[in-house]
């Protein structure tokens, strides 16, 4: 599948927030991912957790009030709309440290002690490295948002029974694709100056899964320290507030494979 560039959603007119980032990415010079893709100590030790990185955002709106449905917009319309958005942003996030997710670098798609694999159309199990993993994911919920039959976008067409179940499924490959690159390409993300807006994409996110029931707490677990970090106070930061759903302390402990 040909990836969509940072540049194509910039001329399409995607949100702003996230297209500042072009004006970063030629800055960042080669990962220094190790070949056999363990990651550096620093990696391991959470750098996205540090204040002084987590209290960054672009934008200090707040996300709990956003994402709630409004009046006037039918649920499908607007799980939907906010779906194929997320789809875009999620996207324009991996192409900025897609370079530097290689099959060398990323040989499994890992998260934490948590390993993702590829499940095809016939159910079958398919190990791959990170970037074909998230090839698939964005292969699959391209053709998802792109359907008719699926996410109708012409008056009088209906939104099948299926919907809900199509929109979770979206929501956790999207998660896996953000949860990696917090975990093994946060580096690179800090040197592109692009953290407030992985931090900005990751509060909204959670917060319309949340607000929706849209993600399983088992799924999400292995970034509970995160959430618990970046989504309390209502999407504005800061410690303290509601927490993370299946709390933090067993984040570590997570499955070892999805």
């Amino acid at each position: 599948m040909r990836k969509y560039s940072l540049q194509d959603a910039v001329r399409k007119g995607f949100p702003t927030w996230a297209s500042h980032q072009t004006n970063h990415q030629s800055s960042v010079r080669k990962s220094k991912a190790k070949p056999n893709g363990k990651k550096p100590a620093a990696e391991e030790k959470k750098m996205y957790l540090e204040p002084e990185y987590t209290k960054s955002r672009i934008t200090d709106v707040g996300f709990k009030e956003l994402v709630v449905l409004p009046r006037e917009i039918d649920l499908n319309e607007w799980l939907a709309s906010n779906t194929t958005t997320f789809f875009h942003h999620v996207n324009l996030q991996y192409s900025t440290i897609s370079e530097f997710c290689t099959g060398e670098a990323c040989q499994t798609m890992a998260v934490c002690n948590t390993q993702y694999y590829w499940y095809d159309e016939r159910g079958k199990k398919v190990k791959c490295t990170a970037p074909q993993y998230v090839d698939f994911v964005m292969s699959s919920v391209q053709k998802l948002v792109t359907d008719e039959d699926v996410f109708p976008t012409k008056y009088g067409r209906e939104f099948p029974s299926s919907f809900e179940s199509l929109v979770k499924k979206i929501c956790k490959y999207l998660f896996h694709v953000l949860a990696h690159i917090y975990w093994s390409h946060f580096k690179e993300t800090l040197a592109l100056e692009l953290h407030g807006h992985l931090n900005t994409l990751y509060v909204h996110f959670i917060l319309f899964a949340r607000e929706f029931n849209l993600l399983d707490s088992k799924d999400t677990a292995v970034m509970d320290d995160l959430t618990e970090v970046l989504c309390s106070g209502g999407g504005h930061g800061g410690g303290g507030g509601e927490g993370a759903s299946g709390g933090g302390a067993g984040a570590q402990n997570h499955g070892k494979e999805r």
